[in-house]
Protein backbone atom coordinates (compact mmCIF):
# COMPACT_ATOMS: atom_id res chain seq x y z
CA UNK A 1 0.00 0.00 0.00
CA UNK A 2 1.05 3.55 -1.12
CA UNK A 3 1.02 6.25 1.72
CA UNK A 4 -0.13 8.80 -1.18
CA UNK A 5 -3.09 6.90 -1.88
CA UNK A 6 -6.29 7.64 -0.85
CA UNK A 7 -8.60 4.79 -1.36
CA UNK A 8 -12.45 5.20 -0.82
CA UNK A 9 -14.84 2.46 0.18
CA UNK A 10 -18.32 1.99 1.06
CA UNK A 11 -18.34 -0.74 3.98
CA UNK A 12 -22.06 -1.69 4.07
CA UNK A 13 -25.36 0.34 3.19
CA UNK A 14 -24.33 3.20 5.86
CA UNK A 15 -20.93 3.02 6.72
CA UNK A 16 -18.05 4.68 4.56
CA UNK A 17 -14.56 4.41 4.92
CA UNK A 18 -11.29 6.01 3.46
CA UNK A 19 -7.22 5.30 4.43
CA UNK A 20 -5.31 7.85 3.45
CA UNK A 21 -0.93 7.88 5.19
CA UNK A 22 -1.81 5.01 6.81
CA UNK A 23 -4.86 6.27 8.34
CA UNK A 24 -7.96 4.79 8.14
CA UNK A 25 -11.15 6.64 8.38
CA UNK A 26 -14.73 5.18 9.29
CA UNK A 27 -18.06 6.97 9.00
CA UNK A 28 -21.58 5.77 9.73
CA UNK A 29 -24.35 8.41 9.30
CA UNK A 30 -27.84 7.94 11.43
CA UNK A 31 -30.46 9.90 10.18
CA UNK A 32 -32.42 11.18 13.75
CA UNK A 33 -36.17 11.01 13.26
CA UNK A 34 -36.65 12.36 16.85
CA UNK A 35 -34.84 15.18 16.56
CA UNK A 36 -35.82 16.23 12.41
CA UNK A 37 -38.85 18.00 11.63
CA UNK A 38 -39.57 17.72 8.09
CA UNK A 39 -42.70 19.52 8.09
CA UNK A 40 -40.54 22.80 9.16
CA UNK A 41 -37.35 21.48 6.88
CA UNK A 42 -35.29 20.43 9.74
CA UNK A 43 -33.50 17.13 8.94
CA UNK A 44 -30.97 15.75 11.11
CA UNK A 45 -27.82 12.95 11.49
CA UNK A 46 -25.71 11.46 13.80
CA UNK A 47 -22.41 10.00 12.51
CA UNK A 48 -20.48 8.00 14.32
CA UNK A 49 -16.14 8.29 13.17
CA UNK A 50 -13.63 6.12 13.65
CA UNK A 51 -10.17 7.12 13.01
CA UNK A 52 -7.42 4.13 13.08
CA UNK A 53 -3.75 4.83 13.19
CA UNK A 54 -2.15 2.26 11.15
CA UNK A 55 1.01 3.89 10.56
CA UNK A 56 4.30 3.42 12.93
CA UNK A 57 4.01 7.08 14.22
CA UNK A 58 2.41 9.05 17.09
CA UNK A 59 -0.09 11.23 15.16
CA UNK A 60 -2.27 14.26 16.70
CA UNK A 61 -5.40 15.47 15.13
CA UNK A 62 -5.21 18.85 15.22
CA UNK A 63 -8.35 20.60 12.94
CA UNK A 64 -10.71 19.47 10.84
CA UNK A 65 -12.40 20.42 7.75
CA UNK A 66 -16.46 19.42 6.63
CA UNK A 67 -18.27 20.22 3.11
CA UNK A 68 -21.70 19.87 3.80
CA UNK A 69 -23.86 19.64 0.71
CA UNK A 70 -27.36 19.54 0.73
CA UNK A 71 -29.84 18.35 -2.07
CA UNK A 72 -30.72 21.74 -3.72
CA UNK A 73 -26.02 21.71 -3.83
CA UNK A 74 -25.77 24.23 -1.11
CA UNK A 75 -22.67 24.02 0.59
CA UNK A 76 -21.08 24.65 3.56
CA UNK A 77 -17.83 24.41 4.83
CA UNK A 78 -17.26 23.81 8.88
CA UNK A 79 -13.66 24.27 9.82
CA UNK A 80 -11.95 24.27 13.64
CA UNK A 81 -9.54 22.51 16.09
CA UNK A 82 -9.78 18.89 16.92
CA UNK A 83 -13.09 17.21 17.18
CA UNK A 84 -15.79 17.18 19.96
CA UNK A 85 -13.59 19.72 21.94
CA UNK A 86 -10.32 17.46 21.45
CA UNK A 87 -7.63 16.64 19.61
CA UNK A 88 -6.46 13.33 20.20
CA UNK A 89 -3.17 11.83 20.25
CA UNK A 90 -3.52 8.75 18.49
CA UNK A 91 -0.68 6.15 19.05
CA UNK A 92 0.79 3.36 16.41
CA UNK A 93 -1.97 0.82 16.67
CA UNK A 94 -4.74 2.53 18.42
CA UNK A 95 -8.09 4.16 16.72
CA UNK A 96 -10.06 7.31 18.47
CA UNK A 97 -13.90 7.11 18.13
CA UNK A 98 -16.26 10.08 18.80
CA UNK A 99 -20.07 10.84 17.41
CA UNK A 100 -21.35 14.05 16.22
CA UNK A 101 -24.15 15.82 14.09
CA UNK A 102 -25.67 18.01 11.36
CA UNK A 103 -28.58 19.39 10.67
CA UNK A 104 -29.87 20.19 6.45
CA UNK A 105 -32.30 22.02 5.51
CA UNK A 106 -33.54 18.85 2.76
CA UNK A 107 -34.40 15.81 3.02
CA UNK A 108 -31.16 14.21 1.99
CA UNK A 109 -27.50 15.63 1.25
CA UNK A 110 -23.83 14.47 1.79
CA UNK A 111 -20.62 15.50 3.69
CA UNK A 112 -16.81 15.20 3.32
CA UNK A 113 -13.52 16.42 4.30
CA UNK A 114 -10.44 16.04 6.13
CA UNK A 115 -8.36 16.22 9.11
CA UNK A 116 -5.22 17.73 9.60
CA UNK A 117 -2.44 15.39 11.82
CA UNK A 118 0.63 16.14 13.03
CA UNK A 119 3.95 14.18 13.63
CA UNK A 120 6.03 14.13 16.47
CA UNK A 121 8.72 16.16 14.46
CA UNK A 122 5.84 19.03 13.72
CA UNK A 123 4.91 18.50 10.20
CA UNK A 124 1.66 17.14 9.52
CA UNK A 125 -0.69 15.62 6.15
CA UNK A 126 -4.45 16.27 5.47
CA UNK A 127 -6.37 12.48 6.04
CA UNK A 128 -9.49 12.35 3.90
CA UNK A 129 -12.81 11.85 5.75
CA UNK A 130 -14.58 9.79 2.91
CA UNK A 131 -18.10 11.33 1.40
CA UNK A 132 -20.86 9.71 2.63
CA UNK A 133 -24.83 9.86 2.30
CA UNK A 134 -27.07 11.66 4.56
CA UNK A 135 -30.69 9.95 3.64
CA UNK A 136 -33.86 10.25 5.43
CA UNK A 137 -36.79 8.60 4.77
CA UNK A 138 -38.02 11.62 2.96
CA UNK A 139 -36.25 11.93 0.17
CA UNK A 140 -34.00 10.23 -3.08
CA UNK A 141 -30.76 8.65 -1.89
CA UNK A 142 -28.36 9.99 -3.81
CA UNK A 143 -24.46 10.36 -2.96
CA UNK A 144 -23.70 13.53 -5.16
Amino acid sequence: MHDNIVDFMKMSDDAYEATTHGVKVSVQPFYLEEESDPEEGHYFWAYQVKIENLSKEKLQLKSRRWRITDSMGRTEEVQGEGVIGEQPVIEPGYIFEYTSGAPLGTSSGFMAGHYRMYKDDGSSFDVEIPAFSLDSPYGSHTLN
